[in-house]
């Protein structure tokens, strides 16, 4: 029985209601999720983009996650053996319907001081899933490996936390800037900086950001009591479009205010800021996919799989410290680029627990 198999409990072949089951259950959690961001939007949807929904599109896509969600539930439940994927599904189905359905109405006031940002995961993970999965299939470096392997509950748990609590870690991320950096901070230089060509800001915002993060993912590798925080990102043993998600929370806010300050110092334009969010929260998941890729090269310009694989290679380690810009290592003597991908991935003896739990505390205990 392939390894998939026997780690899931299920027969994961076709037509055994495992794949049916997958499907609905994922559609089900969707269409769930979607129904109880419309009947609590106060604190489930993320303020600013509150404005910017088509709400009626939304509840046709909820309207048909529900019918598909349903039928592909009763399917896996003739199907199975077990039946549970299906019934969890079909669970979903009523739960959402209880509440109302797509058709549930938009009550009360919208001013809720605290937050989760339930839509803004809704959202990535329906968008990244349905960009990389069929990628991931079509082009895999690995086609062996499994969509559902070995660990990827604990990263869909990571990638969970840090988007439902988008309001603490964007907080987390900005005022450490305004409190600590306000000093640095020039009239002259800002506006010299904003009124630059957006396209150029977009560039000067990828290179600054990615000088910053190069300095910071280095200090995690170097200082012991960090580099327990960061060994939670480089537990995963398999690469692929979730396991860019897998980092915890201290080193996920420390990096990203740590980046922020020159771009708040600096005074970019809002515009290219958002542009370049939009492009960071693509790349990052694109450069840990389970793709087989090659660039030419653009890989010695542009940070790609291959080059960022090396950076979770079991041997060598602490190389390509850079996400955007290769070029940076280079500078520094840290690039590593062989022909091949790594063999292996993930840190020699695993010293980090499995479960999104045990990884939270786990650099706060004593070896």
């Amino acid at each position: 029985m392939p390894l998939a198999e026997r780690s899931l409990g299920y027969d994961t072949r076709f037509g055994g209601g495992f794949i049916s089951g997958v499907f609905a259950v994922a559609f089900g959690v969707l269409a769930a999720g979607g129904v109880l961001c419309l009947r609590f939007p106060a604190v489930l949807t993320t303020p600013d983009a509150r404005g910017y929904y088509p709400v009626e599109t939304f509840r046709f896509l909820i309207h048909l996650f529900l019918v598909a969600a349903f039928g592909l539930g009763v399917l896996s439940i003739v199907l199975s053996r077990r039946g549970r994927l299906g019934l969890i599904a079909v669970g979903c189905v009523v739960a959402a319907t209880l509440l109302g359905g797509s058709q549930v109405p938009i009550e009360g006031a919208l001013d809720s001081p605290r937050f989760l940002g339930l839509d803004w995961f809704l959202l990535n993970i329906l968008v990244l899933a349905m960009l990389f999965v069929p990628l991931e299939r079509v082009f895999a470096r690995l086609p062996e490996q499994p969509v559902l392997r070995r660990g990827w509950l604990t990263d869909l748990f990571h990638f969970g936390v840090s988007h439902l609590l988008v309001q603490v870690t964007v907080l987390l991320t900005l005022v450490p800037a305004a409190m600590f950096f306000k000093w640095a901070v020039h009239p002259g230089i800002q506006n010299a900086v904003a009124w630059q060509p957006s396209l150029l800001q977009f560039a000067e915002i990828v290179l600054v950001a990615d000088l910053s993060e190069y300095a910071v993912h280095r200090l995690f590798h170097a200082v012991p009591f960090l580099w327990r925080f960061h060994a939670v990102h480089h537990s995963s043993e398999a690469m692929d479009w979730l396991a860019g998600s897998r980092i915890h929370l201290v080193d996920a806010i420390v990096t990203r205010a740590l980046a922020f300050v020159p771009l708040y110092v600096l005074g970019f334009a809002t515009g290219p800021v958002y542009a370049y969010l939009v492009f960071v929260s693509f790349h990052a998941v694109f450069v840990h996919a389970n793709v087989r890729f090659r660039f030419g090269f653009v890989e010695r310009v542009l940070g790609t799989p291959k080059f960022h694989h090396w950076h979770h290679a079991m041997a060598p380690v602490d190389k390509n410290f850079a996400i955007h810009l290769p070029i940076i290592d280079r500078v520094f003597g840290t690039y590593w680029m062989p022909r091949e991908f790594p063999a292996t991935y993930g840190i020699a003896g695993n010293p980090v627990p499995r479960g999104y739990a045990a990884q939270l505390v786990w650099p706060f205990t004593r070896r």
